[in-house]
């Protein structure tokens, strides 16, 4: 069996540079198809700020890392809000080609 990926998901983000947030670290890990948040304080929650209600993300992380795959953001611009207390932390993924979703394995009996 041969398995290959047509189109792979391409997305770029637009950091906050403000000082206040230089304490949480927000990036693609290496293969550029996962969120990374990492921070020494706590991450409380992380959600979108979108317009539309039906794809967006609201996690109660209430960790010091959190990976989000890219799979899970929608086409276009998606304004991330990561809330450290009292912080918020606003920045931008804009996915230009969605990732592929993974698909469900289901098992078939055969008589």
């Amino acid at each position: 069996m041969n398995f290959a990926f047509a189109q792979k998901g391409k997305a770029t983000i637009y950091k906050n540079k403000n000082f206040q947030a230089a304490g949480l670290y927000h990036d693609f890990n290496r293969t550029k198809d996962t969120l990374v948040l990492r921070s020494d304080k706590k991450i409380n929650y992380l959600y979108t700020a979108n317009h539309s209600a039906k794809d967006d993300i609201n996690v109660r992380v209430d960790s010091n890392t959190y990976k989000l795959p890219l799979n899970k953001l929608k086409k276009g611009r998606n304004v991330l809000v990561a809330i450290q207390s009292p912080l918020k932390i606003v920045f931008v993924v804009e996915v230009e080609k969605e990732f592929p979703k993974p698909v469900d394995e289901t098992l078939i009996a055969v008589d």
